[in-house]
């Protein structure tokens, strides 16, 4: 089993396109900081319409009722799947199958927020969250969408200071960029995710050796060896 949560969709272009579903904890927080505008909206509106008296309450009334159910559809369907709180977490709403959200999916995973709520403060949607393989609460199972992580475009990073092995085997070309791109990328994972890593794309050359350190050894003999540099991988 992978130790990570990683959503990956087959584009009908034949492109994987990996997707990193986000949790309780971002969401709780986004949700925490939309709320808070809203709340502040709304005193806002309370303070100026109520010195209109009983006409000041009703359209008080009104828009507090469209501020709350369309503030999050209006962000979503406008804004790329994202709410201010959102934006803030580096989150937005998805389709199941990557595309952005529509406006009725967007419209019906907020609807569904009052089956959420139940039975008090959005209970139904925590244990949903918390038992669903992609956290999904009830809204994103009927709209079938996703809130997942912005993907990010990294910087080159610096290779590990460990010891260079040399290779026991010759490696193609793109050989040589997994393993410069792995030794990279071993300051963002986990040891277990990063020996899982090492296990599945190379464990012919690990050899019964400590997979991750391994490879990120043969990836400092790559670029002290210039075959293939980590400046030529990232502007491959």
């Amino acid at each position: 089993m992978q130790l990570d949560t990683l959503y990956t969709v087959h584009t009908p272009e034949g492109i994987a396109l990996t997707l990193t579903p986000a949790g309780f904890v971002p969401r709780f927080m986004a949700w925490l900081i939309d709320l808070l505008i809203r709340f502040g909206v709304g005193i806002t509106l309370i303070s100026i319409l109520g010195l209109l008296g009983y006409l000041g309450g009703g359209l008080t009334l009104i828009l507090i009722f469209l501020l709350e159910w369309w503030y999050p559809v209006w962000f979503e369907w406008r804004h790329q799947g994202q709410t201010p709180g959102k934006r803030l977490f580096e989150l937005y709403t998805v389709q199941r199958d990557g595309s952005p959200v529509t406006f009725s999916a967007s419209l019906l995973r907020n609807l569904i927020r009052f089956v959420d709520f139940m039975p008090f403060f959005y209970g139904f949607g925590v244990i949903s969250l918390l038992f669903t393989r992609h956290f999904q609460r009830l809204g994103d199972l009927a709209a079938d969408t996703l809130v997942v992580y912005k993907p990010h475009l990294h910087a080159h990073r610096a290779l590990p200071a460990v010891e260079p092995l040399p290779l026991p085997q010759p490696l193609l070309i793109q050989e040589q960029q997994t393993l410069l791109q792995f030794a990279e990328r071993y300051r963002t994972l986990t040891t277990a995710r990063a020996d899982e890593l090492a296990q599945i794309t190379a464990s012919t050359l690990t050899q019964g050796q400590p997979p991750s350190l391994t490879l990120q050894r043969y990836a400092v003999w790559i670029a002290g060896q210039h075959t293939l540099t980590p400046k030529q991988v990232a502007n491959s």
